[in-house]
């Protein structure tokens, strides 16, 4: 026998496996439209929440970024990790089903068919990106040299462009397998699962991936977030921490007695307060929430001075082209400064908190002052205030 011979023979086998295979309803063409429908919104979902969160911390110059409502991202930012990590039972899932197609023999039997297949690649490829880096940051690890951000943001396009090409091209294929008469499944063979007990064991691994991770932002839930890792109750006065004081380089600084806030930029004169100047300034008190881009979120009391009282001392009245950047004393950081659009600026409870929860802040929650504001990044809620820039 040839090695043609026998290379033939190999693909008359592997074919009749699959076609076998095929006649068992966890594979059948019903089975992976429902766990493509299930999918597709998953995925749409963690796509469009993901898209906000990329906006808010990246906003494009055009666009006044809302401060409310003031727990929207709380919300956005918690929905994104949780379908996040749902989404990871229904893509194996979905993987099982459709396998014995995966692999057929030949590859392609068409030129739009090779197009479909490569679309195909680039989905099956960039889902799997998408759900190993998101779960990698939500543990902070980071095995690669890439800014995840970045990545995160091009690859999740790119999947979500390739889904919208794979839907179109199986869309009559689905909405046949839907229409079409139901006929009882077979009895499974002993020790397998059939259509109903897959479907069940896909939903009871989403379900309790969901509640025992989004304890992190749903308060509620956090006595069952044994997954999550994140405890949002964990830390200097009862809020976790993503930086330190030691960690960020700032402890000489941030307690230095010479320690000034400053106000410049586009005012008739620079102006600067120490820290008593600015306890006797009015204070205003709002309780807002700390949103992390891994997922989880805390609430908290926070006292301090309103940004618009500080631009008012300085003879800016804000309106929709006045602009605030926010300077850290952390200078290597990548979030050593942020922005406060118009909108933010105006919000009376954009503050520079002093205190948390009625004492005076903690070092690593950013004292002498940080940036606290509504429905901002918690990236965005800048530690170590030491300047405010008017543009």
């Amino acid at each position: 026998m040839t090695l043609l011979d026998e290379g033939r023979r190999r693909a008359a086998q592997m074919s009749t496996r699959r076609d076998e295979a095929l006649t068992d309803p966890l594979h059948d063409e019903r089975t992976a439209a429902i766990l493509g429908i299930a999918l597709g919104i998953s995925f749409a979902v963690c796509f469009l929440t993901g898209l906000y969160s990329h906006f808010l911390q990246q906003p494009p110059s055009w666009w006044d970024v809302p401060s409310g409502p003031a727990g929207l991202y709380r919300v956005t930012q918690g929905v994104h990790v949780a379908t996040g990590l749902a989404t990871i039972p229904l893509l194996l899932a979905k993987l099982w089903s459709v396998h014995p197609r995966l692999f057929a023999w030949p590859p392609f039997q068409s030129i739009p068919h090779l197009i479909e297949r490569l679309f195909l690649v680039v989905l099956v490829s960039g889902a799997v990106f998408q759900l190993f880096t998101g779960t990698a940051n939500v543990l902070r690890w980071y095995p690669w040299k890439f800014f995840f951000p970045a990545g995160h943001y091009w690859v999740g396009w790119m999947t979500i462009g390739a889904m919208m090409v794979h839907i179109g091209s199986k869309a009559p294929v689905t909405s046949g397998a839907l229409r079409r008469r139901v006929r009882p499944d077979p009895p499974p063979r002993p020790g397998h699962l059939g259509r109903r007990g897959f479907f069940t064991a896909t939903a009871v691994a989403a379900g309790l991936i969901t509640l025992l991770t989004v304890g992190q932002t749903v308060g509620p839930l956090k006595r069952f977030a044994l997954f999550a890792p994140r405890r949002p109750d964990i830390g200097p006065q009862g809020l976790p921490v993503n930086q330190t004081a030691g960690e960020a380089g700032v402890i000489e600084s941030a307690l230095d007695p010479n320690w000034r806030l400053r106000v410049t930029g586009a005012i008739h004169s620079p102006i600067e307060f120490d820290l008593d100047g600015l306890r006797a300034m009015p204070l205003r008190t709002a309780t807002l929430s700390i949103a992390c881009v891994e997922g989880w979120s805390a609430e908290g009391v926070w006292t301090g001075v309103s940004v618009t009282d500080l631009l008012a001392r300085a003879g800016v009245a804000p309106d929709r082209t006045v602009r605030v950047e926010v300077v850290s004393l952390e200078t290597n950081g990548l979030y050593g400064r942020s922005n406060l659009s118009p909108s933010q600026a105006r919000d009376p409870d954009t503050l520079l908190a002093l205190d948390l929860g009625g004492e005076p802040l903690h070092l690593d929650h950013g004292a002498p002052c940080r940036l606290i504001g509504p429905n901002r990044p918690g990236v965005l809620q800048t530690k170590w205030v030491t300047e405010l820039v008017v543009s």
